[in-house]
């Protein structure tokens, strides 16, 4: 016999040896299957339940050691993520978060794995399937309820708040960034599936690189803080941002993290500013719902800038097409709040300029804050930037800043002796909204000073001492007495 067949003989001899090291993987009756329909739980089985799920499905040659020992590393980790035999004794909200999380992994094609794929293109899940799942979830079918009976506006600013200079690091070492609340917007969002709105903020070195579209990756040094609310529903029919959930941050150093995709992640809850998880295993959590951004340098934020980098939309163009002959430029100011009128799709942020942010911040009105009773002194000016909203490409469920449509101006001329930031609405206000339309220079339409009750939206009530309010637009409009609350309510 040659040499050759000898050693071949020996592989063959080492590999069926081998086949006795196969531990097991554990098969169990499923005790509480996720509440679906049967529609959905069809598809499921048929393209998750091989990994996700207490059944075991292999194909033959998953059988075979070495492989095997992969595919069973694979199954156990999926399990610990998601299983789908015990997802069903989870509340209901719990259930369907985690489908949400499935139908975005499929949606971005991590899930199922691409090498499962391959072997077992049986579970791919067709376009049709997808549709399926989406339909099923219809993030935007409800809308949040009112304040819970009981809960008033004063209720809320009685609320606990820490010191942002005494929150804890994480657990993973990573410390909490006092300054966030200073940082620019680099995005906002309104998200379906569980009713709460976001701030993206981002650094000076993180809004810098996105202004340049230099974030594919992102500098070392980048930051950004996702700022998270319960959404409310006002008495003016408007979705305000209401109970404050959370801060999330995410720091850039490529050599630091490089065990972390090349960020450090952190998580605080609640007004007390927890640090999230029980150990630095929370990391992984962050780790694999971002994975499937590697492209974008794992992040899922489309940054509102005017960069150009290519053909694919790592920027929000669109969003950033504010006219360039405005007296200010809102989105180099801080945002304050956020609103959503779910009934025409438009999203509106307030910003206030450095005057009007650091009165929010000592109200505590700005990011974390709960809403007192605030005094903007002389040399305020607020905007609030309207937008159309798109579905965000990222994430199923989330709506972001489309179009701009309109911009409002309002300029504190001396010291405002009593408002309040959440002003009832419904009331009559000398505010005036004009139109955006791309492609030609805004021009101002009228200034009036109004002595009370000045738009509801940018939260003046009960206002003594006149604000001068502009707004702006780029069509032509007809000239209209100054102050008109006739002419204000015909372009409201």
């Amino acid at each position: 016999m040659t040499i050759m067949g000898k050693l071949a003989i020996a592989a063959l001899g080492a590999v069926a040896l081998l086949q006795a090291v196969r531990p097991s993987i554990p098969v169990r009756p499923a005790t509480a299957e996720v509440q679906a329909s049967p529609e959905v739980k069809r598809i499921l089985e048929k393209n998750c339940y091989s990994c996700h799920s207490d059944q075991r499905r292999l194909s033959w040659f998953d059988e075979i050691v070495p492989g095997y020992w992969l595919v069973r590393r694979d199954i156990i980790t999926a399990r610990d993520h998601l299983n789908f035999s015990t997802l069903g004794s989870k509340p209901v909200a719990m259930q369907r978060a985690a489908l949400y999380e499935a139908v975005n992994m499929i949606q971005l094609g991590a899930m199922p794995l691409p090498a499962f794929v391959r072997l077992h293109p049986e579970s791919r899940v067709s376009p049709e399937e997808l549709d399926v799942l989406k339909e099923y979830l219809a993030p935007w079918a409800t809308a949040p309820s009112q304040l819970r009976s009981g809960q008033t506006a004063a209720d809320k600013s009685s609320l606990p708040r820490v010191s942002l200079a005494e929150v804890e690091p994480e657990f993973n070492g990573l410390a909490f960034d006092a300054d966030f609340e200073s940082w620019k917007l680099i995005g906002t969002t309104d998200r379906g599936d569980n009713n709460t709105f976001r701030f993206i903020l981002g650094n000076e070195v993180a809004v810098r690189a996105a202004r340049s579209g230099k974030i594919s990756p992102s500098p070392d040094g980048s930051r950004f803080a996702k700022v998270a609310w319960q959404q409310e529903l006002g008495p003016d029919g408007l979705l305000h941002s209401g109970k404050f959930i959370q801060v999330e941050l995410m720091v850039k150093d490529a050599k630091r993290y490089k065990d972390t995709e090349g960020w450090g992640w952190g998580r605080w809850r609640g007004l007390e500013l927890k640090p999230y998880g029980k150990n630095a295993a929370f990391v992984n959590e962050c780790t694999a719902c971002h994975r499937p951004l590697k492209g974008n340098d794992y992040v899922y934020t489309l940054p509102i800038a005017n960069a150009q980098v290519g053909k694919l939309e790592i920027v929000n163009n669109r969003a950033a097409t504010l006219p360039t002959a405005l007296p200010y430029q809102p989105l180099d100011w801080n945002p304050i709040k956020m609103y959503v009128d779910a009934k025409t799709h438009t999203t509106a942020t307030l910003f206030g300029n450095e005057v009007a942010f650091r009165s929010a911040q000592r109200r505590g009105d700005a990011i974390v804050g709960e809403s007192t009773s605030p005094n903007y002194p002389a040399g305020a000016v607020l905007a609030l930037v309207t937008w159309g909203q798109r579905d965000d490409p990222h994430w199923f469920s989330a709506r972001i800043p489309d179009t701009p449509q309109s911009v409002e101006l309002c300029k504190c001329q001396w010291q405002a002796r009593r408002a309040t930031i959440d002003a009832l609405a419904g009331q009559d206000s000398a505010k005036i909204t004009f139109r955006l339309s791309p492609g030609r220079n805004a021009q101002p339409f009228y200034s009036v000073l109004c002595q009370c009750k000045c738009g509801s939206r940018f939260g003046f009530s009960d206002l003594f001492g006149p604000w001068e309010l502009t707004t702006w637009r780029t069509s032509r409009a007809t000239t209209r007495p100054s102050g008109s609350v006739a002419a204000a309510k015909e372009f409201t």
